[in-house]
């Protein structure tokens, strides 16, 4: 981590959420830009957000106005009103289910 470059210290948690999610041989080699895995961002962002509540702090330092291309707000209320984008991709790595969700069943995909 850069701490110069770093604007919103809740990206930290949905990087974390991009390597908790990947597969075990794909995670190692992980760096820089994954925009050609667009599975484990989808997979990352329900991921971030069960990890703010579980560490408890607020989504929105997650989800805030400078990220996600100016879609926070929409995330957020998805959540909110109990329909989680990308819930699909954890529950296929079988880190939760949908009755479950936000808890998880683990944090690191095997």
């Amino acid at each position: 981590m850069d701490a110069a470059r770093l604007e919103y210290p809740g990206d930290l948690l949905h990087e974390a959420g991009h390597l908790a999610v990947a597969p075990r041989d794909v995670r190692a080699g992980m760096s820089g830009d994954i925009d050609d895995m667009p599975d484990l961002e989808w997979a990352a962002i329900p991921w971030s957000y069960a990890a703010a509540l579980e560490i408890g702090i607020d989504p929105a330092l997650v989800f805030h106005d400078g990220g996600y291309r100016g879609h926070s707000p929409g995330l957020l209320r998805n959540f909110e009103i109990g329909v989680p984008i990308g819930l699909h991709r954890l529950v296929e790595a079988g880190m939760t289910t949908a009755e479950l969700y936000p808890r998880m069943e683990r944090w690191l995909r095997e």
